[in-house]
């Protein structure tokens, strides 16, 4: 189940709009699909299909698979969507297709919070890659400990939404009992008052914890990359299926 940023119509509508609209942590990601050659990605946990439609418009096969039907009504009306199949639901749903390439952005490979969903989740990511094809996600590096600015006075912003009004957004720090870390999203819609809240759960794992899990999937790890829009912070992962 989808957490209800992700999931409330109100709250997707106004999702985009707190970040920049040429989304540049993204570019990395299109530059490695390129670098890869890859014809045919899968954009596990697509959201709102901001990397999705990028890459359709670029002539690329594209899936994207979400588990939020609200976010995905917001990705079906952006431009290329058209052009990109969309699933609601997670990668077991996917009918039987391999891809040359999977991508998990921003802290989608973190809300997979058990061992059994994460284990789950690689394995099924093997069975739709190509043989060589790879597996390409990032994670936060839990030494930086990210969640320690994830409180109001860091996080507080405001936008004036079209056809909604201003709009306010900040997080709160709940809970820190490592590997798992839960905050709130809060929003105050300006033109009737509404507070909408949201609560999320993302798992922490250490650069080793990823590689032995990788490796019980049966998939390689062939590079452990920065991530250039939070330099030092985060591990970029590319596992490959063995040929």
């Amino acid at each position: 189940m989808a957490d209800k940023i992700f999931e409330n119509k109100r709250l997707a509508d106004v999702y985009d709009l707190f970040d920049s609209a040429e989304r540049p942590d993204l570019d990395p990601y299109i530059a490695m699909v390129e670098e890869f050659n890859a014809q045919k990605i899968i954009d596990l946990g697509c959201g709102t299909g901001n990397l999705a439609c990028k890459l359709a418009a670029s002539e690329k096969e594209v899936i994207g698979v979400d588990p939020a039907a609200a976010s995905l009504d917001i990705a079906k009306r952006k431009r290329f969507a058209d052009k990109v199949q969309w699933y609601n639901g997670t990668i077991e749903m996917l009918p039987d297709l391999q891809a040359d390439l999977i991508t998990m952005t921003g802290n989608v490979a973190q809300v997979f919070v058990t061992d059994d969903e994460w284990n789950s989740t690689l394995k099924e990511c093997r069975s739709h890659i190509k043989p060589g094809g790879k597996l390409i996600f990032e994670v936060r590096d839990p030494a930086k400990e990210a969640w320690k600015n994830w409180v109001r006075s860091k996080t507080h912003c405001v936008i004036e939404a079209p056809e909604i009004g201003k709009v306010e957004r900040w997080h709160d720090l709940l809970d820190v009992q490592l590997p798992f870390v839960t905050f709130r999203h809060t929003f105050v819609f300006h033109n009737d008052g509404k507070i909408l809240t949201s609560e999320s759960t993302l798992r922490f794992r250490s650069k080793t914890e990823v590689i032995n899990s990788l490796d019980k999937a049966n998939l390689i790890v062939e590079d452990i990359r920065d991530a250039p829009d939070r330099p030092g912070l985060e591990f970029v992962f590319i596992a490959r299926r063995p040929d």
